[in-house]
Formats: C-alpha cells, structure tokens, sequence
C-alpha cells in the first residue's frame, strides 16, 4: 500500500468553482484501479490535508497520468490553490 499527503489552501474567491470540480474529479479517482481511500481534514486557517491510499505506486502513478486529473491538477495550481504541497 501506498500513501499519499496533500496539502491546499483554496482561493476563497473560487472555492464554489473549485468544489465542484474537486467532486467530479474524486468521482473519477474513485474508480480507479488500485483506489483504496481518501480522507480530508480541514483546519480553521482554510488548510486542508487529504490522505489518499492505493494499492502500489504503480497506480498511484496511473492516476498521476490519467489525463483528466493531470488537466485539474493544472488548474488547480493556476486558478484554485493558493498554497499546495504534496
């Protein structure tokens, strides 16, 4: 098994825009082959870490390259986050 850490800070000016497209995208992650889990804790200062778990880092790596989420990851670099470290 294979974890993964993400830390963001949404943009409160796109935080309606960023939602939406989060769930969409977590809709297709989900349906991933070697998808586990995902967990999300938000702080009081707007931080947000989400635990991800997968099967190998060989599928982890199939979903850093899907091409939906690598277009989102974009995105959300450019237009969402206003802070992001995995």
């Amino acid at each position: 098994m294979l974890v993964a850490v993400f830390r963001t800070r949404v943009r409160p000016e796109v935080a309606d825009e960023y939602q939406a497209e989060h769930k969409r995208i977590w809709n297709i992650a989900k349906e991933q082959p070697g998808f586990i889990s995902s967990k999300a804790y938000y702080g009081e200062d707007g931080d947000k870490v989400a635990i991800q778990e997968w099967e190998s880092p060989d599928h982890l790596r199939a979903w850093r390259d899907h091409p939906e989420h690598m277009a989102v990851r974009k995105r959300g670099r450019e237009e969402f986050y206003q802070d992001y470290t995995i």
